[in-house]
């Protein structure tokens, strides 16, 4: 079966991505794409490369933009109006489908979905990957964070203010949420098809590895503080550093944080008007803004460079 065919505007040497491109149609339970799609936004990774499904047009332009590899797109009636805008950015290589709307919504994750997914391979870094790029290595450290908005808000922000990559590891038994899944992908606005993420590391192997490169671990701690931990501003993060990010509720171990080169305690406020009362900790998104905010102004501020204010 042919990939996509063209309307007849096309054959008159009318570009197909301005004039319209007509996807193969696909129906039924037992289509060989439909049951990739559906397995893949049920979480369940291929063995063979590891695709995974995204849904919604921003984010199949940013992974069109993004140059990983796109197996396929799939799209219901609504869906086909973003055609001519993705075509020009479409390999050949690219399997162009369209489905029904019933059929569409079965396998979308979003209660309304914008009628486009598709099929992609994110590249998985390597730890040489985490500590590339062209300023000082920055590593934010995700040590057992489950929930998958936590988690794609600080590969948004890590992006944002300059970290070199971001590495998940477990924590004992609590793993952290699958940074490639499609909630973590949405959450983080596609910041994992564009700079390194690396998943499933041992954190201890991890730790040796930032030692023998030189790379000092900063734990960020939710305990009580403790006589050596540090408020953020007193720490210096402007040499290669690894900031690890805890569990939601448990934060790190105490066991990690004493290993760690330093640790840090970010400083709450005391509610007014309730004596006694104590703020609870930041969760685990808003802990690692604060820090990487630190780190970045540390590192401009040792540059002589002034950040310009700027929209998110």
């Amino acid at each position: 079966m042919p990939r996509a065919h063209l309307d007849s505007s096309s054959q008159t040497g009318i570009s197909a991505s301005t004039r319209g491109i007509q996807p193969e149609w696909v129906t039924g339970k037992e289509n060989s794409w439909l049951k990739r799609f559906r397995a893949a936004f049920a979480g369940r990774v291929e063995k063979d490369g590891g695709a995974i499904a995204i849904e919604g047009a921003r984010l199949v332009e940013e992974a069109l933009r993004s140059a990983i590899p796109v197996d396929a797109i799939l799209v219901n009636e609504i869906g086909r109006k973003h055609l001519a805008r993705i075509g020009p950015m479409l390999a050949s290589s690219v399997r162009l489908l369209a489905t029904s709307d019933r059929i569409f919504a079965h396998l979308a994750e979003t209660e309304t979905p914008q009628g486009i997914a598709a099929l992609v391979r994110p590249r998985r870094a390597s730890f040489d990957d985490l500590l590339g790029g062209p300023g000082t290595p920055l590593v934010v450290v995700l040590v057992g964070i489950q929930d998958p908005g936590n988690v794609g808000t600080i590969l948004r922000t890590a992006e944002a203010l300059g970290a070199s990559g971001v590495a998940a590891c477990k924590a004992d038994s609590l793993g952290t949420a699958h940074v490639f899944s499609s909630k973590v992908i949405r959450a983080s606005a596609g910041a994992g098809f564009r700079f390194p993420v690396a998943e499933a590391i041992s954190l201890p192997i991890l730790q040796t590895q930032f030692r023998v490169a030189g790379v000092r671990i900063i734990a960020a701690s939710s305990h009580v503080p403790a006589a050596d931990s540090l408020a953020p501003w007193q720490t210096d993060l402007r040499g290669p550093v690894a900031l690890l990010i805890g569990n939601e509720g448990a934060g790190l171990s105490l066991d990690v944080e004493r290993a760690a080169d330093a640790r840090i305690c970010i400083p709450l406020a005391e509610p007014r008007g309730i004596p006694g009362a104590k703020v609870e900790s930041l969760n685990a998104a808003m802990a690692a803004t604060v820090l990487l905010y630190e780190a970045a102004r540390q590192r401009a501020e040792a540059a002589g460079i002034k950040r310009e204010a700027g929209a998110g």
